[in-house]
């Protein structure tokens, strides 16, 4: 059941409440949204629509989601990963790797807090099987204030399974 929420897509929902409190059973029900999602994802959004100056998202991906490097112009974004182990990705404008930070919930000893905000070209890869984070940037949302890396496949590529391989391999050896 998924608690009253409303769905935009199969794997995007909204509390659609003006006051909204997410449980364990909320992020196991995200968990299992995301494992059967074609995109191996799935969020909740705590905000109420689009139009939000703030928007909040429960957030869950599984291992091997790609997320298309991309940057979002005017914007600033922030992670707090809530369970799991997650890199972020942050990229030269040619695509070459400028720093990896390596994410974890609280009481891991690793960095559980991130906040970008400068229009850098970044990603999120998944390392556990499944990782939840809460994810915060201002809004309102609108697609033509965020750009893909160039130089990234599209995620309907067949190139981007490997691009996201080899992406993990070379993230490895920077900090």
């Amino acid at each position: 059941m998924k608690k009253a929420w409303i769905e935009e897509t199969p794997e995007v929902f909204y509390t659609g409440k003006p006051v909204s409190a997410v449980s364990q059973d909320e992020i196991e029900l995200l968990k299992k949204i995301a494992v059967s999602s074609p995109r191996r994802q799935a969020r909740l959004c705590t905000h109420l629509n689009t139009a939000d100056a703030v928007h909040e998202m429960i957030i869950v991906h599984s291992k091997g989601n790609y997320v298309r490097p991309h940057r979002h112009m005017g914007k600033i974004e922030s992670f707090h990963v809530v369970e799991g182990y997650l890199n972020v990705v942050l990229f030269e404008d040619d695509g070459r790797i400028r720093s990896v930070i390596r994410m974890a919930g609280y009481g891991s000893g690793k960095i559980f807090y991130y906040r970008l905000s400068e229009p850098l070209f970044h990603t999120v890869i998944p390392v556990s099987d499944m990782v939840v984070f809460h994810e915060i940037t201002n809004g309102p949302f609108n697609p033509s204030e965020s750009c893909f890396a160039p130089w990234s496949p599209d995620e309907n590529d067949s190139r981007a399974a490997s691009f996201q391989r080899e992406l993990l391999i070379k993230s490895k050896d920077h900090s």
